[in-house]
């Protein structure tokens, strides 16, 4: 009588996290990070239906009016309602900032891409360009960028002012993604593509450059933070964003200075608005970075 064997158990296959859960997970930080972004642009999209009032409207009987149910964050000189300019500038604030990051990191990451595969004197004269612009600090190269090309403005956004911000970007992302593109310029695949004849834009854009999205996205979302700052700044010194636009470097200007002392709320929450801005973007940057590095993996 044959002795039927014991069948062993199956172990299950282990449940799949999705990118969110394990982001979640791994890098808490820049998931808490991401939420804030997140918010900031839920009120920027939808500014119009968050905020209680019209960040235009000038109301002489609330002038200076401190921090109350009415107006949760005080008004300013003009009667306006801080909270509500503040959500308003958030957009002003992520539209340059996105926009700014997203032309100067692709176009320094073509610039990478393209000193690495080419080499000698094309590598040599696309690096004397970048340190060149890496010699003048960012704020200094912005403002004499932004002071010397006269105002153009496209949809209420000046266009001059995002190309001042762009230009300081490129050299720092074009010598972080060169230095990943000189590593894949020496693989297998680029010289078999080299060696069927493919045009070197096709080799650069189809077979180097997916290769280097994880710096780039990297930088991309580092630098959103550097733009943001750079538009207050300029917005600050008279050289941004104008009035009567809701923008929070232009809320620390001008009247905020004035009425310091008689009126805090006027610079401490565009202030704080700036600095948790910053300081959310420069964090989920970091955390991407950790998570796409590979030794990080767990």
């Amino acid at each position: 009588m044959a002795v039927a064997s014991p069948t062993l158990p199956v172990a299950a296959a282990p449940k799949r996290r999705s990118a969110v859960m394990d982001f979640w997970r791994r890098q808490p930080l820049g998931a808490v990070s991401l939420v804030v972004i997140l918010i900031m642009m839920f009120a920027g999209i939808f500014s119009e239906l968050v905020s209680p009032y019209d960040p235009l409207d000038i109301d002489f009987a609330a002038l200076l009016q401190p921090p109350s149910w009415e107006h949760w964050m005080g008004t300013d000189a003009f009667g306006r309602d801080i909270f509500s300019r503040i959500i308003h500038g958030s957009r002003t604030a992520l539209v340059i900032g996105f926009t700014a990051s997203f032309i100067g990191s692709s176009l320094g990451a073509i610039l990478g891409v393209a000193s690495a595969y080419f080499g000698g004197k094309i590598d040599h004269w696309i690096q004397r360009f970048v340190d060149v612009l890496l010699a003048f600090p960012i704020i200094v190269l912005a403002l004499v960028v932004v002071a010397a090309l006269p105002k153009t403005t496209v949809a209420g956004v000046d266009v001059n002012l995002i190309f001042a911000i762009s230009i300081p970007i490129v050299p720092r992302v074009c010598r972080v993604v060169r230095a990943a593109a000189l590593s894949i310029r020496v693989m297998p695949y680029i010289d078999a593509a080299r060696a069927a004849g493919y045009s070197s834009t096709r080799i650069i854009f189809r077979h180097m450059a997916p290769n280097v999205v994880a710096p780039y996205l990297i930088m991309f979302t580092a630098f959103i933070a550097q733009a943001i700052l750079l538009e207050a700044s300029l917005s600050f010194l008279g050289l941004g964003v104008t009035e009567p636009t809701a923008a929070w470097g232009l809320m620390l200007s001008g009247n905020a200075a004035d009425f310091y002392r008689e009126a805090p709320w006027m610079i401490l929450f565009p202030g704080i608005a700036i600095s948790l801005a910053v300081f959310a973007f420069n964090l989920f940057g970091d955390s991407l970075r950790d998570y796409l590095d590979p030794r990080f993996k767990v």
